[in-house]
């Protein structure tokens, strides 16, 4: 009985995602998403390495 509760539950939560991700309200969200690695970076990566000052 308990597993088959947990198994409609864990259907309905990924329905529902589902759902969101396929909504029309979050399609631009998703293209502006899919286009960020096409984007051009104008300044150069930063060297994450800092030398510590005395």
């Amino acid at each position: 009985m308990l597993s088959g509760i947990v198994t409609i539950a864990l259907l309905l939560i990924f329905l529902a995602g589902w759902w969101w991700a396929w909504s029309p309200r979050r399609r631009g969200d998703f293209d502006a998403a899919a286009q960020l690695p096409l984007q051009d970076q104008h300044e150069p990566a930063q060297d994450m390495r800092k030398e510590k000052q005395p």
